[in-house]
């Protein structure tokens, strides 16, 4: 079984959050038409102002001391009431299969109590799957889902209480 860690980011760990976002984006890209720029990168804006705000929260994965990707948490929610949302979720794909992210999202909703928002784009199937999957296992069926629509695409909402309560 792997070690499975899950460190805060700090000021200087911002240029690798930005690296592994053309990462996530390169994923994201087989669900949305996103495109690689004359350079090669994909053109996202810097997210200096998002790392930086107070309200976000990203943290480092790493898998036996070996970085592994990235999550982060934030207050960008669609649903009322909703005080957190998971706003970006990246494994490399060696790391995929192994609970990485399970322990990655049960961790998170242990270390920050309250109203959790955690969505995906319908398109995704892998993320579709896995949500639908960890989702009613963590929350001991405590959750809610629906539909909705961000940025024209359909998406599936989830809104649970952490901690939980599971008997």
């Amino acid at each position: 079984m792997p070690t499975i860690e899950l460190h805060p980011a700090q000021r200087d760990d911002l240029d690798t959050l930005e690296n592994l976002m053309q990462f996530y984006m390169h994923d994201f890209s087989q669900w949305l038409p996103l495109k690689l720029a004359e350079h090669g990168f994909f053109a996202i804006q810097p997210k200096l102002d998002y790392w930086r705000h107070p309200k976000t929260q990203p943290f480092l994965i790493r898998v036996d001391n070996e970085l592994a990707g990235f999550v982060t948490v934030d207050n960008e929610t669609h649903i009322d009431g909703a005080d957190h949302n998971i706003g970006y979720f990246f494994i490399a794909r060696r790391f995929r299969g192994q609970g990485v992210a399970q322990f990655v999202v049960s961790a998170l909703l242990s270390r920050i109590p309250g109203q959790w928002q955690i969505f995906h784009i319908d398109a995704n199937l892998p993320a579709q799957r896995f949500w639908a999957g960890l989702i009613p296992q963590l929350s001991g069926g405590e959750f809610t889902r629906q539909q909705r629509e961000v940025d024209g695409y359909p998406c599936t909402f989830y809104t649970l209480r952490a901690p939980f309560s599971v008997a």
